[in-house]
């Protein structure tokens, strides 16, 4: 790795071609006999230490990068807030169920009732719905007059739906990534058994899984793919009841590890949060906590997140519309960084832990065995 460095301070421009230990929670001791760089992403506040610093003298110096990260995290509910942001898809359809976004956010796919079809819009702004533009629509009426949800592979070459006309989960192949107007039908897996009301759909990432919500059921069901992404593979592992929170869940997302899973409800007007202990695995699922999003739509039919988790959106059937949500809130503030007491900084103070996603640099270098370090932030590293 190499950074270049912002040395306005004054201090010396360093070429840095190696790193020590990465993601640190709480204290962390820094060896500094293991080499002299070091790189940190802390995911909580921490405190730093020093230990067997290097013989004195000039030239035994070392370099610390610290990125910023946060005390609270995205995908977290209990930060939530409507950001004022909708973007109406009544144009195309007054019944809109399912909402996909793809990983960059320039582009989001929409399913409705209205005509049985997908339809796709994209953002000029990444992940900002006022951004959005209509581009076009693919029929789904010869598999699926009512389809509710909607997936693609993380390569854009399948889009799967969901629909409870017949109950089905329908996989179509796309011959050019993430275009609807490419896509051709390929098979479907009856979801009937387990549910006579087919509403949300979601993929673990790997495509050895795929999860079903149902309002007939009031469950989330789990199954299993023996070939990834291939649904005729499909086999019931597990159903969760989530009758106690709603009685008519809607749309599902799962974070991008499987520890927390998401699913909104016309039951609550909300969405309802759970944690995982085993990821992907949903009969070790425990409700954490739920966000009202009734105040804009009192049937949301679909959820969705941005890929940080930072941002979530909901797709509204009562008032045709997709909504925005911030989900860092205030707390969503750089984790504190403290250093030894035997660092000396030329203003008298430690300099302010880096801003959430910067990265900053420090050089220290002692002249006394450890005793006393000196300590100096040399600015911005970009990779």
């Amino acid at each position: 790795m190499s950074l270049v460095i912002d040395y306005t301070s004054g201090f010396f421009e360093a070429a840095l071609t190696g790193e020590g230990v990465g993601s640190i929670t709480g204290n962390a001791t820094l060896d500094l006999t293991s080499g002299n760089v070091f790189s940190h992403t802390p995911t909580a506040n921490t405190t730093f230490a020093f230990s067997n610093p290097p013989a004195s003298g000039i030239g035994h110096d070392f370099t610390m990068k610290v990125t910023g990260a946060n005390v609270a995290s995205g995908y977290d509910l209990a930060n939530a807030s409507y950001d004022n942001v909708s973007f109406s898809v009544l144009s195309q359809d007054n019944s809109p169920s399912g909402i996909f976004f793809k990983p960059d956010g320039q582009t989001v796919y929409i399913c409705g009732y209205q005509n049985a079809s997908v339809y796709e819009y994209s953002l000029s702004s990444a992940w900002d719905i006022s951004t959005m533009s209509y581009v076009g629509s693919f029929s789904l009426s010869s598999q699926e007059t009512t389809p509710t949800d909607l997936f693609f592979k993380s390569d854009g070459l399948k889009m799967y739906l969901i629909g409870n006309t017949n109950d089905s989960v329908y996989e179509y192949n796309l011959s050019t990534a993430w275009d609807i107007s490419t896509a051709s039908y390929s098979q479907s897996f009856s979801v009937l058994t387990q549910e006579a009301s087919s509403q949300g759909l979601f993929f673990k990432a790997d495509g050895t899984k795929m999860y079903v919500t149902g309002s007939s059921s009031d469950s989330i069901h789990e199954y299993g793919l023996s070939s990834a992404w291939d649904i005729s593979t499909a086999s019931l592992s597990h159903s969760l009841s989530v009758a106690a929170q709603d009685i008519g869940p809607l749309g599902l997302f799962f974070n991008p590890d499987g520890t927390k899973l998401y699913f909104s409800g016309f039951g609550g007007d909300d969405v309802n949060e759970y944690d995982l202990s085993t990821a992907w695995d949903i009969s070790t699922a425990s409700y954490v906590r739920n966000f009202f999003v009734g105040s804009q739509d009192t049937v949301p039919t679909g959820v969705t997140f941005k890929s940080d988790g930072t941002k979530m959106y909901i797709m509204g059937i009562q008032s045709d519309a997709v909504y925005q949500y911030s989900t860092t809130g205030s707390s969503f503030t750089p984790a504190t960084i403290t250093y030894p007491s035997s660092v000396k900084w030329p203003s008298g103070a430690a300099p302010t832990a880096p801003a959430s996603g910067e990265t900053d640099v420090y050089t220290f270098f002692t002249t006394d065995g450890g005793t006393t370090y000196y300590g100096n932030q040399v600015g911005d590293a970009v990779s």
